[in-house]
């Protein structure tokens, strides 16, 4: 399948987005999400940006204030998911003009659209800025 789940985190360890592309319950959520976050946030910018933990390899990157998190298959590529992190802060920042914590906060519902428009069942399908923001600037026309 792939990816497994996406975080979006602060600084602070706030969860501010989680998708997920299998099912947990709650109570695995939230554990899995807090073991996960305080593994990802004590490591130091000289180590690498991919940590194993249970059966998931996460790989993940600081932005400003957020921290973006991939939990991803083990045979999964690292680097591919890294430049799948990048591409989805360039499209936030292509559409909310440079991202931060608050554009997540108070447009949640716009970057669960661009999740959805990039992620399909665990399977990036869309790579286009301009493909998967032209659904978004539709509604923003019609509203």
């Amino acid at each position: 399948m792939g990816i497994r789940f996406i975080l979006m985190v602060n600084k602070q360890g706030q969860t501010r987005l989680a998708q997920y592309y299998e099912w947990l319950t709650l109570e695995e959520r939230r554990a899995l999400e807090g073991e996960i976050v305080r593994k990802c946030l004590a490591r130091n910018e000289q180590q690498c940006s991919f940590v194993e933990h249970r059966n998931y390899k996460i790989v993940y990157r600081r932005y400003a204030s957020l921290f973006f998190l991939v939990g991803v298959d083990n045979d999964e590529n690292e680097l591919a998911i890294l430049e799948f992190i990048h591409l989805l802060v360039e499209t936030m920042d292509r559409h909310f003009g440079n991202v931060c914590e608050l554009d997540i906060m108070f447009h949640l519902e716009k970057a669960h659209f661009m999740l959805e428009e990039m992620v399909m069942n665990g399977s990036i399908v869309e790579t286009s800025k301009a493909n998967i923001l032209s659904p978004i600037q539709l509604m923003e026309k019609a509203s």
